[in-house]
């Protein structure tokens, strides 16, 4: 049975504030850290191609990846996220995970919906033709309908013709997160079952190793399930959150700004090690 959402008026404690409480909980293993990156290292911005990653930011993951495996696990197109971030050295698992590229890496899950996902996009372009702001964006997984800049009278509606797309192609199913709808495959495959299969893949399932997912969406929600499912100190979920939601990761941070500084402290603590 999914646990449920920690209630949203717990204390959720600081990783940072808290840090070397937090290092405590790792009792000397070697971190995984697996980053989403929209919200989470990177405001959130009107459209996709403004959310520029900060040059500190890239040099931090940088010097990250050095010390420990490090991975991107973005609802984003996977060549997208890996020209946003621009470091070749990473894992990146693109579309929520139904697209995975890295050094001696590659894997898709989910090819033979192609064409599902073409004639959604095909339904979304054509239904929000006459939507002003309404972005229709295709990923090679997914097509998502982006509404941050709809006129809010007219977000019922763009929501109510996406809902009857999506009952019309049944092979797909939909999700929502911070002003977007998406249309995926219909099958048991998220950012989660992601992080699982690359701990798996990379030879990071052993007790040495502690894997800690960062992120800040409904989608990042699979992701701290699926480690909290591990088991008490097998994995570490840190949601980017400002004000506090429900959630099921043991811990929080602000805002990017804190997502950022955290993981600089966490490369500052490995080099000394």
């Amino acid at each position: 049975m999914a646990q449920p959402l920690a209630d949203s008026t717990a204390d959720t404690p600081s990783a940072l504030a808290r840090f070397d409480d937090f290092m405590a909980g790792l009792e000397g293993r070697r971190p995984a850290v697996f980053l989403d990156y929209d919200g989470t290292l990177t405001p959130i911005v009107e459209r996709p191609d403004l959310a520029l990653l900060d040059e500190g930011v890239r040099a931090t993951i940088r010097r990250l990846a050095a010390l420990c495996p490090v991975a991107m696990v973005s609802g984003r197109d996977l060549d997208d996220v890996a020209r946003h971030v621009g470091l070749e050295e990473l894992v990146y698992a693109g579309s929520h995970g139904f697209d995975i590229r890295g050094p001696n890496l590659r894997t898709q899950i989910g090819v033979e919906f192609m064409p599902e996902i073409d004639a959604a996009e095909a339904e979304l372009k054509t239904a929000m033709a006459g939507v002003t702001g309404a972005l229709v964006e295709r990923k090679r997984f997914a097509v998502a309908v982006h509404t941050r800049q709809v006129d809010p009278a007219a977000k019922s509606w763009v929501a109510d013709a996406v809902a009857g797309i999506a009952g019309r192609n049944t092979r797909l199913r939909l999700t929502g997160g911070k002003e977007i709808f998406e249309l995926r495959p219909a099958i048991p495959w998220d950012k989660g079952r992601a992080v699982l299969a690359l701990l798996d893949t990379l030879g990071l399932a052993g007790g040495d190793t502690v894997p800690l997912y960062i992120g800040d969406d409904e989608t990042d929600e699979d992701a701290f399930r699926a480690l909290a499912e591990r088991g008490a100190g097998q994995g570490f979920g840190i949601r980017v959150m400002d004000p506090p939601s429900p959630t099921l990761a043991g811990w929080s941070l602000h805002d990017t700004a804190e997502a950022g500084a955290f993981l600089a402290r966490l490369a500052d603590r490995l080099t000394a090690a």
